[in-house]
């Protein structure tokens, strides 16, 4: 058994993320509108200073979903360039290091945006 999926294995990963991330973005959308209900209902200094604490991960998370879905976009593209020229991935190919690399930066996103999310439910729940 290959050590590397097929082209078209990764190419569909590389879409379903591609979503996954697309999903994120709404959730941070959805999750700023609790932020502006809080600022208009909570003036308390924890308010204040958990408003601006999740703002600056929000922030973070959204300029890291942007690069990671520009990142795996050039790479679904390279896979479809692969595919079609029937090529092999080999397992020393600059493009098999930049998978492995940007499969490291999701799962560590993942990781970062799903505490986030449970935290900044207990904070919402807190004060809504």
């Amino acid at each position: 058994m290959s050590a590397i999926p097929s082209i078209m294995s990764l190419h569909l990963r590389y879409r379903l993320l591609i979503a996954e991330l697309n999903a994120d973005i709404n959730v941070l959308r959805i999750f700023e509108d609790y932020i502006q209900e809080l600022k208009s209902l909570k003036a308390e200094q924890e308010v204040k200073s958990g408003i601006e604490l999740y703002n600056n991960q929000f922030q973070q998370a959204r300029k890291e979903i942007d690069d990671l879905r520009h990142e795996m976009h050039m790479v679904k593209m390279q896979l479809g360039e692969y595919s079609r020229e029937k090529k092999k991935i080999d397992l020393k190919s600059k493009l098999n290091r930049d998978r492995i690399a940007l499969k490291k930066r999701y799962i560590e996103f993942r990781k970062f945006f799903e505490k986030s999310k449970k935290e900044f439910g207990k904070f919402e729940a807190k004060w809504l």
